[in-house]
């Protein structure tokens, strides 16, 4: 597997992979509003085809990972990303990773714990206020679910 920046040529790809997993480029998290299609990150590639894509922003509490891809389940897309973001957020100065999930993507808990990331916060009832700003956030998610609240992971460096 390769892991490389985001280029130009990557433009369109991931323009569509953002809309297609996300409903639009257009992310929201606990920092604010993200148009992920602007945002520095990191494509991976597998014989040849793009299979995952991560999305960061660096501030004030780090580096937060705004999206995160892998279209090749179980072949260790995600984890390249990350380690990739890890090591561009060291050179960076940052301390820690971060990211913003929701209640009902119990995958992604599982994923993230797994590599040593930790639950830090819980924002109850965010996502309704999140709704009036992106109306494609579905009421339900992951096996039924209701979307209903943020939870903040880190892993420090």
């Amino acid at each position: 597997m390769q892991i490389h920046s985001i280029t130009p040529t990557d433009h369109a790809w991931l323009c569509d992979l953002l809309t297609a997993a996300w409903g639009s480029p257009s992310i929201i998290s606990i920092s604010g509003v993200h148009d992920a299609s602007q945002l520095p990150g990191f494509v991976a590639h597998h014989l040849g085809q793009r299979v995952g894509l991560l999305t960061y922003a660096l501030d004030e509490h780090g580096c937060e990972v705004v999206t995160l891809n892998a279209l090749l389940a179980s072949h260790g897309v995600g984890t390249a990303l990350l380690d990739a973001l890890a090591n561009c957020a060291r050179t960076a100065g940052c301390q820690r990773l971060w990211l913003t999930t929701t209640n009902d993507n119990t995958a992604a808990l599982r994923f993230y714990q797994r590599r040593g990331w930790d639950l830090v916060a819980v924002y109850p009832n965010v996502v309704t206020a999140w709704r009036q700003r992106k109306p494609e956030i579905p009421a339900f998610g992951h096996d039924g679910i209701p979307i209903r609240h943020a939870l903040e992971l880190q892993r420090l460096l």
